[in-house]
């Protein structure tokens, strides 16, 4: 045996998982197709939102919280429906939600994860208490975003490098794990062309050689589909229609699903392909890293959301509520694109955009240009975009800022009045404290909660008040970023074949099980649970693989 373990996938689940093999003594090669450069994955980029139930910040932000409420909100947000396939999943659910409410926090400070004083509240639901999304503000964000919770694994894992317990294995592309006698003992694959290639760019694929490397266990975290379009459009949804022509990619071009299928034909059981988590608020990055690079917008809730024609998106579609539900309304329409109308006023307080390189400030964990959201102007990134963006059009009039829409779009042409329409029909909502406008209402309640007030809403205006502006006008595209299903495993990390067996000696984590079991967040994610769902899975992957070596 060249280990006791080989763990594939350098991302964070895989770097959880062999952190705590090496922290029981076990010999680990950890294998990753990419350069050491990539060491972290996805969650590098991250915004490093984690999802804390009844937490200290939730507390002294005024946010009341308990266990038994989010698994309400999980349980409505997931929308479990397969006996079969669902079993798993439901039962990885339960234990998250039990560790998000216990044990996370404690765990993470004791690594040295810290957090931002202000909780968000993302997904904010479809406007029924047992329905989806978030009953309270739960999205927590670590100072220091994605890379801050990388880094205590990585340190763990490089720790354990120097004492002779890991061996690092990049460039080394796994194509399929090998067995004797029904056991999986192993992986192999081809070596890469080493390749100098910044973090997240593409990398050769030149194969230079083969390898094969022998184990007692091998845990895979090799992640999900969201870089490969092709995958992405095989198990597209039907219940969506048909995928965009197209879409913006979330994800570096290596999350390509690749050892997915070879799992698949080592016996592995692969659950609820046709779920996943794409985001309807993707932008083009105007300085891309990976192919396709878009990034995505975290809406606050003042936005006027127009489909491709220039109509209002209908309740609960409203920014930041019910992903799913807007995605699929979107698909309904025939276009690829819709459209955010708002002023100067809301994109200082409201538009910002997701991962760590959009973040400079709680990326450094830099406090004075931190101060520098609470001055007036837009937050520099955002600035960059409003300026150098191909998606966003500024200007001093409705008129305008139509016609500039339809240089966008000209395959999509707008009609002023009908966006004239939607645009003073919403102005009128707020000129009487009485509305049956239920946006109006949800943004005029969330300033009730102090986060919100603070930085994240604006305080209620006309879209047409001059004081508030120019107007802004941003495209927004379907961008790729979550595979909600994967290998089946059990609450050990253990990977399930088709009759709900372990396959002796394989273990799954991260987004490569589904976040655990499959796919744990059902059909939609109460958001800062994709690190969680790596950080727990890959945890207990790891442990059930010290049990069996």
């Amino acid at each position: 045996m060249d280990a006791d373990v080989v763990v594939v996938g350098a991302g964070l689940a895989g770097l959880v998982a062999t952190a705590e093999l090496a922290g029981a003594g076990r010999r680990v090669v950890l294998v990753d197709q990419q350069p050491l450069t990539d060491l972290g994955g996805q969650a590098f980029w991250s915004f490093g939102g984690l999802f804390l139930v009844d937490s200290p910040e939730q507390r002294r932000m005024g946010v009341r919280d308990s266990a038994e409420l989010a698994w309400q909100d999980w349980a409505g947000t997931a929308g479990f429906d397969r006996p079969r396939e669902d079993l798993w999943p439901e039962r990885w659910a339960r234990a998250y939600v039990r560790f998000a409410a216990g044990e996370k926090r404690a765990w993470l400070h004791s690594l040295g994860v810290r957090f931002f004083p202000v909780v968000g509240w993302a997904e904010r639901g479809g406007g029924l208490a047992a329905g989806p999304g978030n009953s309270v503000p739960r999205f927590h964000i670590v100072w220091g975003t994605g890379p801050a919770i990388v880094a205590p694994f990585a340190r763990q894992v490089r720790a354990a490098v120097d004492a002779g317990l890991v061996r690092l294995a990049p460039r080394h592309r796994v194509t399929r794990l090998t067995t004797t006698g029904g056991v999986v003992d192993g992986v192999a694959g081809d070596v890469l062309a080493p390749d100098g290639a910044a973090r997240g760019e593409p990398t050769s694929r030149e194969v230079v050689g083969e390898f094969r490397l022998g184990a007692q266990a091998v845990v895979v975290a090799s992640g999900g589909i969201g870089g490969n379009g092709e995958l992405v459009r095989r198990w597209w949804p039907e219940s969506l229609g048909t995928p965009p022509a197209r879409m913006l990619t979330g994800v570096p071009a290596y999350v390509d699903g690749s050892l997915l299928e070879a799992a698949e034909r080592a016996g592995v059981s692969l659950v609820n392909r046709d779920r996943m988590w794409h985001y309807t608020e993707g932008v083009e990055n105007h300085t891309p890293v990976w192919p396709g690079h878009g990034i995505r917008i975290l809406p606050g809730p003042s936005s006027l959301w127009l489909d491709a024609t220039g109509r209002r998106l209908p309740a609960p579609n409203f920014p930041g509520f019910d992903t799913l539900a807007t995605l699929r309304h979107l698909r309904s329409t025939g276009h690829d694109h819709s459209w955010f109308v708002l002023t100067r006023r809301i994109i200082e307080k409201e538009l910002a955009l997701s991962g760590s390189e959009q973040n400079p400030d709680l990326t450094g964990r830099d406090v004075r240009l931190l101060l520098e959201r609470l001055r007036p102007g837009p937050p520099g990134p955002v600035a960059a975009f409003t300026e150098r963006g191909s998606d966003f059009v500024v200007a001093g009039s409705l008129d305008e800022l139509v016609a500039g829409m339809n240089r966008l779009t000209p395959e999509a042409p707008l009609d002023l009045d009908v966006v004239a329409g939607e645009v003073r029909a919403r102005d009128r909502a707020l000129d009487n404290e009485f509305t049956k406008d239920a946006q109006v209402t949800a943004l005029r309640q969330a300033r009730t909660y102090r986060g919100d007030r603070l930085v994240r809403v604006a305080a209620p205006h006309r879209l047409l008040d001059p004081d508030a502006g120019p107007l802004v006008a941003v495209r927004l595209r379907v961008l790729t970023r979550k595979t909600l299903g994967g290998i089946e495993t059990d609450l050990d990390g253990r990977a399930l074949g088709p009759d709900g067996a372990p396959v002796p000696g394989l273990f799954a984590a991260g987004e490569a099980a589904g976040f655990g079991g499959g796919g744990m967040h059902g059909y939609r994610s109460l958001e800062g649970t994709f690190l969680g769902g790596c950080l727990f899975s890959g945890r207990q992957a790891g442990r059930g693989a010290i049990e069996a070596t």
